[in-house]
């Protein structure tokens, strides 16, 4: 049966299908039932996020609404905290609830009563698996609900629309959406089935901005253990109710790994256990809904139509041009979904890829290890025009998802226990960070140790004790390569994005501070972090101003900052001196700075050799790390008189002067710190608690 036209069923009481308006009332993170969900009506396009009905709001109902939405953000935010949600278990509660009125066409609807907080959000559709439930995001609706108009397919259970016939569904919706808001991209999220049907959209209209977000595509079905299946369960008598245990056993991934790999996390045994208790038991009571969602003749019907999808999709691969993201399981035992998202990674000319070794096939209802809107944070593919805008499309990190960076690094954290001081407004040089202004644009300027290692401990600690988001300027080597080769993978700094680093640009650094943020700069670049032997805090700033006159054009505080400590962790005893004169490692180094942006192409003197490669570092016993923020120089007053080039120049070569004299300061002062080291400071936490401060110098 085809899906055409529109649906309408008065029989339907289930407040999955209500469509009412206004929407208003309360979130219930646990069940779709006690959420008044929007659905659409018409079966082939998204309704205008019911524009036409919120005309028809009174001013009354509308701050009835800000209220709840208010109220709502704030426990959203507050239950971040808490351990992460069920995804399987809301999953079959909310599934057994859809398919009690199950019937009709395929359709979408909208889990949320709530539109997107954020101006003018982009559309989200999510295309579902073989369950054709819709509801593989159950974990994620909150979130993405923040800052997407989200939508989900339901493709009933007795449904029988052929797959060209779902790609034309879908097409329609989207060229209906893209008429209305050009200008704007259009997410498509698919698993498995609707991986394919993703692609095959995408392949039929190049010319609308599609943003692919693919999570276990099944284009690799013909490559896999479903295609053995479907003539098995061709000889299977009766219902396939006893044979779901076997099914969910490939889903689910190993238990046996999953408490072993917890232990060794440290995580205690005792949860561990219980939380597969927990499972099981969830598991095993929803066998009858897993046996409604998939009966033996729809599931036959389902993988048929998987095959022909993923034949459909693999033939038109090369018409895809779209913005694709591929998210694949290195523990799924259905499809072999890491070497597919490896071979689409090769075959799609706007792709990135990123594994999730541990996971199963069910990647988005993977329990607390999978956070769709962190992952788009941090491969910056959430944007709401046609390209990704560093400033304008940023989302500032949750508190839960800026812990889970900090801790990430608590190593270098640890080991490397900070002294920070600052200097308040009178001069008066203090411990803590008291004299960072708290009020932005403020720009850092400073030394970059040997390979950025001062970088983490100065944006956590900023962030934990000011609740102050730095957002760093970094190479463009961390957001894009110019080529495949031997550099760290994109996704190895997907929490730099996370936290909000942007390319080096001069446009970025203009928005970041016309949006009044507080910015990290470093004149020196990679110059500074890949030095030489014997080039210890030696600055190799450019001899001309690049900051100081868009810093006075929105009267940003300067604060220049040394930092010291890097030669307590090691010492380079092979630099690029050394290196180049090997005919094999200069061969590397060419190839290497080859396939990463190039900065500075223009520029003369030692800060335009932005060579990339590693140094020889010979380790030593861990000294201690120590920051100093002089007193924050003012340049809202001065915006006319820094205009002139030769005054920019002068306050230019005071910052570096005074980054060069908080440098000096530290080193001298460290030589009095009686826990410099990190033999004394674990003794001193061995009698004063493990997460006592430990002291330092005498001011």
């Amino acid at each position: 049966m085809a899906a055409t036209g529109a649906y309408f069923s008065p029989g339907v009481s289930s407040p999955i299908f209500r469509r009412a308006l206004p929407l208003l009332g309360t979130l219930n993170s646990g069940r779709i039932q006690s959420m008044t969900s929007r659905f659409a009506i018409s079966v082939d396009r998204v309704p205008s996020t019911f524009v036409e009905a919120e005309k028809g709001i009174t001013s009354e109902v509308k701050r009835e609404e800000r209220s709840v939405v208010a109220e709502t953000r704030k426990r959203l935010e507050e239950n971040e905290e808490k351990k992460p949600r069920n995804g399987w278990k809301d999953y079959l509660e909310q599934a057994e609830e859809l398919i009690v009125t199950d019937g009709g066409p395929p359709r979408w609807f909208s889990p949320l009563e709530c539109r997107s907080r954020v101006d003018k959000s982009p559309l989200m559709l999510f295309l579902p698996g073989i369950d054709g439930m819709g509801l593989g995001l159950v974990s994620h609706h909150e979130k993405l609900g923040r800052i997407f108009d989200l939508w989900c397919l339901h493709i009933p259970v007795a449904d029988r629309t052929p797959f060209i016939d779902l790609v034309k569904l879908v097409e329609k919706t989207v060229r209906s959406e893209y008429q209305r808001s050009p200008n704007r991209p259009i997410y498509l999220v698919g698993e498995s089935l609707g991986g394919c049907l993703a692609l095959a959209v995408a392949a039929r209209n190049r010319d609308i901005d599609l943003v692919l977000i693919l999570a276990n595509p099944g284009t690799s079905f013909s490559r896999s253990q479903l295609e053995l299946v479907t003539p098995l369960l061709e000889a299977l008598p009766g219902s396939l109710s006893s044979a779901l245990p076997n099914i969910l056993s490939l889903t689910a991934g190993d238990p046996l790994r999953m408490v072993l790999d917890n232990v060794v996390k440290g995580l205690p045994l005792q949860n561990t256990a219980r939380d597969l208790i927990e499972d099981f038991t969830t598991f095993s009571s929803s066998l009858p809904v897993l046996a409604d969602i998939l009966p033996k003749e729809t599931l036959l019907w389902k993988l048929k139509m998987l095959k022909s999808a993923s034949e459909y999709a693999n033939s038109r691969l090369y018409a895809i041009k779209s913005q694709t993201l591929i998210l694949c399981s290195g523990n799924d035992q259905l499809l072999p979904s890491q070497q597919e998202g490896e071979r689409l990674h090769k075959l799609l000319p706007n792709c990135d890829l990123r594994k999730f070794d541990d996971s199963g096939h069910f990647l988005l209802l993977q329990e607390g290890s999978i956070d769709l809107v962190t992952i788009l944070k941090g491969t910056s593919y959430y944007r709401r025009g046609k390209y990704h805008d560093y400033v304008s499309d940023f989302i500032p990190p949750t508190p839960y998802e800026a812990k889970q960076v900090i801790e990430s690094n608590s190593l270098i954290n640890a080991v490397t226990s900070a002294v920070m001081l600052s200097t308040l407004e009178d001069g008066t040089i203090v411990k803590g960070l008291a004299g960072i202004p708290s009020e932005g644009p403020v720009l850092f300027v400073g030394y970059h140790m040997l390979l950025g290692l001062e970088l983490v401990p100065l944006v956590s600690r900023i962030f934990n004790e000011r609740n102050i988001l730095v957002r760093g300027i970094a190479h463009p080597m961390m957001f894009a390569k110019r080529k495949t080769g031997r550099l760290p993978e994109i996704s190895s700094f997907d929490t730099f994005r996370i936290m909000g680093a942007v390319p080096v640009a001069p446009s970025n650094l203009f928005k970041l501070l016309s949006s009044k943020s507080h910015v990290l700069l470093y004149p020196g670049g990679m110059r500074e972090a890949l030095h030489r032997k014997g080039e210890e805090y030696k600055l190799f700033w450019p001899e001309q101003s690049e900051f100081v006159r868009m810093a006075a054009r929105f009267g940003a505080k300067i604060v220049p900052f040394g930092a010291v400590g890097e030669d307590d962790l090691g010492q380079v005893v092979i630099d690029y001196d050394d290196l180049v004169k090997i005919p094999y490692f200069k061969s590397e180094i060419e190839s290497l700075t080859n396939e990463a942006m190039q900065l500075r192409a223009g520029a003369s003197g030692e800060v335009a050799n932005q060579q990339v490669h590693m140094p020889g570092i010979l380790p030593k016993v861990p000294g201690r790390f120590y920051y100093y923020f002089g007193k924050p120089i003012e340049t809202e007053e001065r915006k006319l008189e820094l205009k002139d080039r030769e005054k920019s120049q002068e306050l230019y070569l005071e910052v570096q002067s005074e980054v060069e004299r908080c440098i000096a300061y530290l080193k001298e002062k460290r030589e009095s710190d009686p826990y410099r080291s990190i033999l004394s400071r674990l003794l001193y936490q061995a009698t004063h608690g493990f997460t006592s401060d430990i002291p330092t110098f005498e001011i």
